[in-house]
């Protein structure tokens, strides 16, 4: 009986194995604080989504992954969160930390790709949340901008950048970082909930 684990040839799919437990977490811990139950509730959602749509808004303006991800400048949904607290007349959470990829340098690309792998990779899942949220009379328009598809679909995004993802070579060293990188985001969010969501 072969016990051997199978190691999945794509860097995309390495990652979603290897982050599996932590996003399960996450998951749960988000659905059982009932962000959709009322406006109240999705308004210290919307405080998490800030806050980890800030960590990450300096990745979206690096020259070398612009380089690497056609359009990565307008993706950032910094911007849309901050509209869709406005909207609920709600203001922006304070931070007395610095964003988590900020640096001079900015962030080395391994790191970056984990970090861009979970916070895209979430775009997948707003689909489902979006009708959550309309269901409480928000919409793209108005309350949960940051929700909304992308222009050619999110299937078809995800895909995009999935193989842009792929396309990156490696070592065994930086597809470590990549992946501990995405484990600090998915950690980093887990924070996040924890704070507003409770």
């Amino acid at each position: 009986m072969n016990t051997q684990t199978t190691i999945p040839a794509l860097l995309s799919d390495r990652l979603r194995a290897a982050t599996h437990p932590t996003h399960e977490q996450l998951d749960q811990s988000i659905m059982a604080a009932k962000p959709f139950e009322s406006v109240e509730n999705y308004g210290r959602f919307l405080a998490v989504q800030h806050g980890i749509h800030r960590d990450v808004a300096p990745l979206y303006e690096q020259s070398d992954l612009a380089g690497l991800f056609p359009g990565l400048t307008g993706r950032c949904r910094l911007e849309a969160v901050g509209q869709d607290l406005a909207d609920l007349g709600l203001k922006a959470p304070d931070y007395d930390e610095a964003p988590a990829t900020a640096s001079p340098e900015g962030l080395g690309v391994p790191e970056a790709l984990g970090w861009l792998y979970v916070v895209e990779g979430s775009n997948l899942g707003a689909a489902f949340l979006l009708k959550y949220a309309k269901k409480m009379g928000l919409s793209e328009a108005h309350g949960a901008r940051h929700l909304a598809e992308p222009p050619e679909g999110r299937a078809p995004y995800w895909k995009a950048f999935k193989e842009t993802l792929n396309g990156v070579v490696l070592n065994e060293a930086e597809e470590v970082r990549a992946i501990a990188a995405a484990e600090t985001a998915f950690a980093r969010v887990q924070t996040l909930v924890r704070r507003h969501l409770g």
